[in-house]
């Protein structure tokens, strides 16, 4: 019935014949799609971005999943008399560093976002986010 229409004469299509959709290419596909987000969690875990604040007297490194690795501190911020001005700088240092992990998180999770339907908020996905 190759020229019946609605069938499909391909092989492994995603729909069979009476639009069915075919469950073992659709596990398949998910199978994959897990193996990709796994990957991209994994890049994300080991990279590491920069935040920076107080014109680079402060700087903070965090893992592109948001976990704070180092934080440097330039010998010229500290002033005894005012550590509120150091903890804002630090505080600033930190944020903008989670802001630069969460770009990294939306450019190595967003194709994969796509594939899941395009409206997914992969962000409660990702620890720390």
């Amino acid at each position: 019935m190759a020229g019946s229409p609605g069938v499909s004469s391909r092989r492994g299509a995603a729909v069979q014949p009476g639009g069915q959709p075919n469950m073992q290419q659709i596990v398949q596909q998910a199978q994959k799609m897990q193996q990709q987000l796994m990957a991209a969690q994994q890049e994300l875990a080991s990279a590491e971005v920069t935040g920076t604040a107080g014109g680079g007297l402060v700087q903070a490194v965090v893992t592109g999943t948001g976990e704070l690795k180092t934080l440097t501190i330039d010998p010229k911020a500290v002033d005894p008399e005012d550590t509120e001005t150091l903890a804002d700088l630090v505080v600033a240092a930190v944020r903008d560093a989670n802001h630069n992990a969460q770009q990294l998180a939306a450019e190595k999770m967003g194709p994969l976002a796509g594939g899941l339907g395009g409206g997914m908020d992969l962000g409660g996905m990702l620890p720390g986010m």
